[in-house]
């Protein structure tokens, strides 16, 4: 399966938990894969805090759908996670390459490739676990190129204390009435399910200075549409 290409103009394509529509989500392998596309602006993927305090690449709670046994991430020490083979595309088991990735292989895959980073923070997590995270890409110099987004306000928040200025989006399922008020207040950028955007919205979040991104965003007329709602950013598993 090829990648999809879009009229995208000046909106910035994000790879979602990598090239996902063609490799195996959140891994090394779909990290290249999303590298070696000219038409991603950025790669993005979701960490989780280990139980035994380090940080590691997966989106869901546990690891059944990825790699078949059910490990609860947060309850589950680094090493037995990274020793776990994740099932390919297709269901089979077979690639040693994949495995559940660092946050040191994530940011410098990116870099290598000169792909922004676009990293959620997964469930709420201690304002102090955010700050190793931060300190972790920035020990990696690569901190200017990492936007940060979570669902858990209180992450954000916590970020903003610390980093004023770093670049972060608030993810949300729907738009309410107070949503634009909440990014004022913390300046963030909105991060939204894209059947929940309208030309309002935009305009209302742009007026306020702020950046429109939306996910997951996967067949050409959904991206036109939004492209011509003025987005500025899309984030796909399979778009270009």
């Amino acid at each position: 399966m090829d990648t999809i290409k879009i009229n995208r103009k000046q909106v910035k394509m994000v790879a979602h938990r990598g090239l996902s529509g063609l490799e195996k989500e959140n891994t090394c392998s779909a990290f290249v894969a999303a590298g070696n596309h000219a038409g991603y602006y950025a790669i993005e993927t979701d960490v989780h805090r280990t139980v035994d305090g380090q940080f590691i690449i997966c989106h869901d709670d546990d690891t059944a759908r990825v790699g078949g046994d059910s490990l609860i991430i947060e309850q589950t020490t680094f090493q037995t996670l990274r020793q776990l083979q994740l099932m390919d595309t297709d269901g089979t088991r077979g690639r040693a390459d994949l495995r559940l990735p660092t946050l040191a292989e994530y940011v410098n895959i990116c870099k290598k490739y000169q792909k922004d980073c676009v990293l959620e923070l997964k469930n709420e997590l201690k304002a102090s676990d955010i700050y190793k995270i931060v300190a972790e890409v920035d020990k990696l110099q690569y901190l200017e190129h990492v936007i940060f987004i979570s669902f858990q306000l209180k992450n954000l928040v916590a970020l903003r204390r610390r980093y004023p200025e770093q670049a972060a989006q608030y993810l949300l399922n729907s738009w309410e009435s107070g949503s634009i008020n909440t990014l004022k207040k913390y300046h963030l950028d909105l991060d939204i399910r894209h059947s929940a955007l309208t030309p309002e919205i935009v305009r209302e979040v742009h007026s306020a200075g702020l950046q429109v991104n939306c996910w997951t965003v996967n067949t050409e007329a959904e991206g036109n549409a939004l492209v011509d709602m003025g987005v500025d950013f899309i984030t796909t598993n399979i778009l270009e």
